[in-house]
């Protein structure tokens, strides 16, 4: 059956991205869009380009060639300070290893994106509170990520990627350090989450037990993309 979000005007696209690692060509005209709302799966092997196709989208490096358009504006032309704010504001990222800061409380570490866009720090905390909560990490709020399990520092990674209400979370191999177990509990908290908020998903994977939780998924071979069982 065809979504409703099917038939809307994708919320961020790339077109015909080339991107270059030294003598690595990474992406060899790659395309993809993503609509409001929905969480894509972006699979291939190791090496395929999968990754640096989620950091050109997030802004995070900028292409050789091609275009990246969020919301009417090409992100690859726009200034670092102006990709840094949506960073803090549309977008939320999420790593294989979370990338939480060492010396910080899962509160302080959630509630540190919100200080960041002017939020006033108690409110910011009782909002890290309640995400924590929402990511079933209740009871870890002062705990440092050292002293957390992998599983529930990455769900505290998950929490402060969403916190600040972003359309799209951009998540590269999100349970790839994590148990099955673990990995099953970090999916169904943001794919849950992400559904209740309307935030679309971004999500880099080589597991199918992973890219289950998509509503669609396409793979990346060579550099370049094709939906799920196309050759690119």
């Amino acid at each position: 059956m065809t979504r409703p979000r099917d038939t809307a005007e994708p919320l961020l696209t790339a077109r015909d991205l080339t991107k270059a690692h030294g003598r690595t060509q990474a992406l060899r005209g790659a395309s993809v869009e993503l609509r409001a709302g929905e969480i894509l799966a972006v699979t291939g092997a190791s090496g395929s380009g999968k990754s640096t196709l989620l950091h050109c989208l997030a802004g995070i490096v900028r292409p050789d060639g091609g275009s990246v358009t969020y919301g009417g504006q090409r992100l690859d032309e726009l200034p670092e300070k102006r990709l840094s704010e949506l960073r803090r504001t549309d977008f939320g990222v999420v790593f294989q290893f979370g990338q939480l800061i060492p010396e910080l409380t899962a509160l302080d570490n959630v509630a540190l994106p919100l200080m960041l866009a002017g939020t006033a720090r108690a409110d910011a905390r009782r909002r890290a509170a309640e995400w924590l909560e929402r990511f079933g990490v209740r009871g870890q709020e002062e705990s440092r990520p050292g002293e957390m399990s992998g599983g529930q520092a990455q769900r505290a990674a998950l929490a402060r990627a969403l916190v600040t209400g972003p359309k799209v979370v951009f998540a590269d191999e999100p349970t790839g350090a994590l148990d099955s177990l673990a990995g099953e509990q970090v999916m169904t908290a943001l794919a849950h989450t992400a559904r209740e908020a309307g935030t679309a998903v971004l999500l880099v994977t080589h597991d199918a037990r992973v890219a289950a939780y998509a509503d669609r998924e396409v793979q990346v071979r060579d550099g370049a993309v094709a939906p799920l069982g196309v050759e690119a």
